[in-house]
């Protein structure tokens, strides 16, 4: 089993992370049948939130009797000590356990400090006290602000998008958590769900042996693949280059991750999913999508006023009144037959 260190924590984890968002839209038998699967095969890092609703009950009901065994990484997007304390409380209690081993700010919009006018940071230095958490760490989808939090020298683990996907100056993240040996953990490692090939995926993680990719599971078939990855020791060769070569070609330049950091929309339009519905199309089976109800969704989009509160939010800076004109517009060339989309 490869393993990987986080930093200057005590934490040395299987390197097949466990991202556990996506146990939310699983049957809950399910969940907890996979999670315990996922143990069961030495997986022993799990990354769930506060945010990921009934995500960390489901690996308390699962994890549970083996809590002494695992490492469990959370988060809290509070931005108010008293609903801080809340929220820890709370994750405490779904996740059966007396103690968080890595407690992450989610995805703040300013870099937390002791002593600031926020005094978040003070809540996580007390609870850390008090032995409810015992590693800090953050969580960011902005580069300049990532950088900055980095530099501060106050957390222990940085999460960060990273695929390879990823720009020049997303790789200069890792190589700065390296030099002052924080931990970095590789979130939307599958592009946000749009790499189609998790072989490549998993190759181009193994080039990088102090990052921990966290693989969003919400299928059990999903995990047997990633484990069979890991027990064959997939690596890179010529012919998974040639397929990140061609996913770059395309994916290259602004899409849409599908964060959703720029929800809600004032005017109830899903942006996450019409801002990169052309790619959607084009990379995986188009019958799904073309169901009245995707119509009726594209067709909102028709409602955007371009208010730029989307843009605002957005962590990549995307102009997504653009996106979503373009998006529809390629939605209704599909309609009508006028270009081609993907082919089993």
């Amino acid at each position: 089993m490869e393993s990987v260190k986080l930093g200057k924590t005590n934490i040395i984890v299987n390197k097949l992370g466990f991202g556990a968002l996506p146990l939310q839209r699983a049957e809950e038998k399910d969940a907890i049948n996979f999670l315990k699967k996922a143990y069961n095969n030495k997986i022993n890092f799990y990354d769930t939130a506060r945010a990921y609703s009934n995500s960390e009950e489901r690996i308390g009901k699962a994890l549970s009797d083996v809590r002494e065994n695992i490492y469990i990484a959370s988060k809290t997007k509070s931005l108010t000590p008293e609903e801080v304390w809340k929220d820890l409380e709370t994750s405490l209690k779904n996740l059966k356990t007396d103690y968080i081993d890595l407690y992450q700010f989610h995805n703040p919009p300013f870099c937390p400090k002791p002593g600031d006018e926020h005094g978040i940071y003070d809540v996580f230095l007390e609870a850390k006290k008090e032995g409810l958490i015992n590693h800090i760490g953050i969580t960011s989808h902005k580069n300049a602000l990532a950088i900055k939090e980095i530099k501060s020298g106050l957390f222990e683990t940085m999460q960060y998008p990273f695929s390879y996907l990823s720009e020049e100056r997303d790789f200069k993240i890792i190589e700065l958590c390296n030099k002052n040996n924080i931990g970095f953990i590789a979130m939307k490692a599958m592009g946000g769900g749009l790499l189609k090939e998790s072989k490549a995926a998993y190759a181009f993680m193994e080039e990088y042996p102090t990052v921990l990719p966290i693989w969003g599971i919400q299928k059990e078939s999903e995990l047997d693949e990633f484990l069979t990855y890991q027990k064959e020791n997939i690596k890179l060769n010529s012919e998974l280059e040639n397929i990140i070569k061609e996913d770059k070609k395309e994916l290259s330049g602004d899409f849409c991750r599908g964060c959703a950091y720029c929800q809600p929309c004032p005017n109830d339009i899903n942006i996450n999913m019409c801002a990169r519905m052309s790619l959607w199309i084009r990379r995986f089976p188009t019958e799904p999508y073309l169901t009245p109800e995707y119509e009726k969704m594209m067709e909102k989009t028709l409602e955007c006023e371009d208010c730029g509160e989307c843009i605002k939010k957005c962590p990549y800076e995307l102009d997504i009144p653009r996106l979503l004109r373009e998006n529809y517009k390629d939605y209704q060339n599909v309609l009508s037959g006028k270009i081609n989309t993907y082919k089993e």
